[in-house]
């Protein structure tokens, strides 16, 4: 398998010159390594291609609404209200996790431990040093340098950073307070980077620093991260057997548009920073049949693409809850109200 490549270009063109068939998508920077890979093999497949701007979950919301692309890509779901409103229908499409990546000198992957409240602490600038003693508490030892921490956060409207601050908010009431959960919070301390790629950069530049990132951004750019201790009390390693743990008794009917929350859940393995990523789709699209090629390109990850997201480190939906976003995709229809799908 070709070595995934990252860019930070915000606009990534995965099918070359741009054909009429192509697919037009944007948004979250999350899924972009697996919808890359996807993309890849379903062009080699069918000769369809898929044109995907990588630019942040706000940006995808921004799109779709202004019917600009035939799907915007988010990891912060809509309620049920806007999505009415909006004349949306919201369905996932993987799961992957979020983890503290780190640039500690001597410092290997997974050899720092945090728990939540410590983390929230870090980011609200009430941990200062990495030689704090409730960091070097949880780390007896480790060396830790008498070094100020470099917290690093998204500068864009951020789905990842919705993930991240629910995350917080379920584990720090103090962070709730403050702060809360939203898809862009005023950052007390630290410095901004454009998407998981622009965080994952400033992360690998900047000495003693931590941010947050999608799990298969710090694999590829080689960082390393910290382990979070979950529900259970345990430090699990995130991986897709973690993420699978975290996801094990969602309830997918539990919201509208399926945007459940599988951050904090329950389970020895669990990691605790767990997210799936969502498409947004007009339920009576403009251009039904750029909708239509939009969908079979899902179905076919749905039935092809699960290899190819574990080899990333995502975790593929269910075949049930896959069974339930095909069925939701019954309600889009074209303007004679004939479903599409």
């Amino acid at each position: 398998m070709r070595k995934l490549l990252i860019l930070t270009a915000a606009a990534i063109g995965l099918s070359g010159a741009a054909q009429a068939a192509d697919i037009t998508g944007a948004g979250a920077t999350f899924p972009f390594p697996i919808y890359s890979k996807w993309a890849e093999a379903y062009k080699k497949e069918t000769n369809i291609g898929l044109n995907y701007q990588s630019i942040g979950s706000g940006g995808g919301i921004r799109q779709i609404k202004a019917k600009t692309v035939a799907f915007g890509a988010t990891d912060a779901p809509l309620k049920g209200d806007e999505l009415t409103k909006e004349g949306l229908i919201q369905f996932p499409t993987v799961m992957g996790g979020v983890v503290p990546a780190i640039n500690i000198a001597g410092v290997e992957a997974g050899k720092l431990k945090l728990t939540g409240p410590v983390l929230a602490a870090i980011y609200l600038g009430d941990i200062k040093k990495w030689n704090d003693p409730k960091i070097a508490a949880l780390n007896a030892g480790v060396t830790l340098p008498d070094a100020n921490i470099n917290p690093v956060y998204r500068s864009d409207g951020s789905g990842t950073t919705f993930v991240f601050t629910d995350y917080l908010s379920k584990v720090s009431p103090d962070w709730k307070s403050k702060l809360g959960t939203n898809t862009a919070v005023q950052w007390p301390v630290g410095i901004g980077g454009k998407g998981n790629e622009g965080v994952s950069a400033s992360v690998k530049q900047v000495a003693n620093s931590i941010g947050y990132v999608e799990y298969a951004y710090a694999k590829q750019n080689k960082l390393s991260f910290a382990l979070i201790q979950n529900a259970d009390g345990n430090f699990p390693a995130p991986d897709d057997k973690a993420f699978q743990a975290a996801a094990a008794n969602a309830n997918w009917n539990e919201a509208p548009g399926f945007g459940i929350s599988l951050n904090n859940q329950k389970g020895a393995d669990a990691w605790p920073i767990t997210a799936a990523t969502f498409l947004l789709i007009h339920a009576k699209p403009e251009k039904p049949e750029e909708t239509q090629a939009a969908l079979k390109f899902v179905d076919w990850a749905f039935k092809n693409g699960d290899k190819l997201a574990l080899d990333l480190d995502y975790v593929p939906l269910p075949a049930g809850v896959k069974d339930q976003v095909r069925n939701a995709w019954k309600g889009v229809t074209d303007p004679a109200g004939k479903p599409i799908f």
